[in-house]
């Protein structure tokens, strides 16, 4: 009887199969970095606080330091924080960070192993999960209270930001950025907007318009809740720092322009009781106190613009660029330069109404005067 020759070879073609299908099912790896951010206080005094944690700065288990040519012009204070074990058995590494700003950065560190349709579902679960900010606040309150002696004037409520990083380090096949989104762009879009659905073709061109490469094997694209960058741990750096350094800022820019609105709401309320004499000879304490806050802001706002220079990179400042137009800072800054120029209009209108006050009360003054005097020759009583 005629053996069969074909039997290895099938057995042969299931075997690739099944190990093809095994690298499929892990063919994404990489890090889920969960990064929440609150405004806690108008300034940290970094040297003090360096005092309070020690001469030597703790260390986090995994660490994304600050490339050398993207500089701090007051470096934060990094510390280590003890792993979070969620309930569903997540074990996250982090770290917090303190600028000397006021804005207080946890970055959370989860990895992950599997293939497309896993990474898209984690992205989805995390971007809207709504219960992490408040274990992260708990944690930010409970480090800040040891904090305490650094912090100057700090806020009864804390406003915060959080953004998600989905660091991709390998891939099967080490595939180049444009064929990467060739082949798995629908995927990408999702996993920056936290989508499970499809997207439609117009919504994934949005979003894949905001990636940037300097590498043809390096890719990131940045969304306003979200990014995906696809690096090594080296390649990713500058990335990461410049998306919680953009983030930090629309942190501050949302605190002032709140901030600024509460404070002409005040002065509406005050030029509407009224023009009379004493309303415009009170304007001078008040036009002087919004002044003052007019120079606060304006101060605080350059001090939080121009806290990180890049040194001789085009790459990195448009990365940052791009970074810090996707999150929303560019429109936030607008609102608060818009603010700031209403309340020099009304401080320079508010001064007018006093002097206009003072000018009507010196002339009453005069007139007093003369009328004490007419009366006074009249009688023949000069004075």
């Amino acid at each position: 009887m005629e053996r069969d020759t074909r039997a290895p070879l099938v057995v042969k073609d299931i075997s690739t199969k099944l190990r093809q299908e095994a690298v499929t099912e892990r063919s994404v790896h990489g890090s889920l970095l969960v990064l929440m951010q609150f405004d806690v206080c108008e300034e940290i005094r970094l040297d003090q606080l360096r005092e309070i944690f020690g001469a030597r700065r703790q260390e986090a288990t995994f660490k994304h330091p600050a490339p050398a040519y993207v500089r701090y012009e007051r470096p934060p204070v990094v510390e280590s924080i003890e792993p979070l074990l969620l309930e569903s058995g997540e074990r996250l590494e982090g770290q917090i960070k303190y600028y000397d700003y006021g804005v207080v950065s946890l970055i959370f560190e989860l990895p992950f192993a599997g293939d497309w349709d896993t990474l898209v579902e984690l992205a989805s679960r995390w971007v809207w999960n709504s219960d992490f900010d408040r274990f992260a606040s708990r944690i930010a309150r409970e480090k800040l209270q040891r904090a305490a002696p650094a912090i100057v004037k700090p806020y009864k409520e804390w406003l915060s930001e959080d953004y998600f990083i989905f660091h991709v380090r390998e891939l099967t096949g080490a595939p180049a950025a444009a064929d990467l989104l060739a082949k798995h762009g629908a995927q990408v879009a999702q996993i920056v907007r936290g989508e499970t659905a499809q997207l439609s073709e117009g919504e994934r061109q949005e979003i894949l318009q905001g990636r940037i490469s300097y590498y043809p094997n390096d890719l990131a694209v940045i969304g306003w809740n979200g990014a995906f960058i696809y690096d090594t741990d080296a390649g990713s750096e500058t990335a990461i720092q410049l998306l919680e350094y953009a983030n930090s800022q629309l942190l501050e820019f949302r605190h002032y322009d709140e901030f600024m609105t509460r404070q002409l709401a005040t002065v509406y309320d005050s030029l509407e009781e009224g023009n009379g004499i004493l309303r415009r000879w009170r304007m001078a304490r008040k036009a002087s106190r919004l002044h003052t806050v007019l120079l606060d802001v304006m101060e605080l706002t350059e001090r939080t613009d121009n806290a990180i220079k890049f040194l001789s990179d085009m790459f990195s400042a448009r990365l940052y660029r791009l970074a810090a137009a996707k999150v929303g800072v560019p429109d936030y800054k607008d609102l608060v330069n818009e603010k700031l120029r209403t309340a020099e209009e009304l401080y320079r209108f508010m001064v007018d109404q006093f002097h206009q006050g003072r000018a009507f009360a010196l002339e009453l003054m005069v007139v007093v005067i003369l009328i004490v005097e007419f009366v006074a020759l009249f009688y023949g009583k000069p004075l």
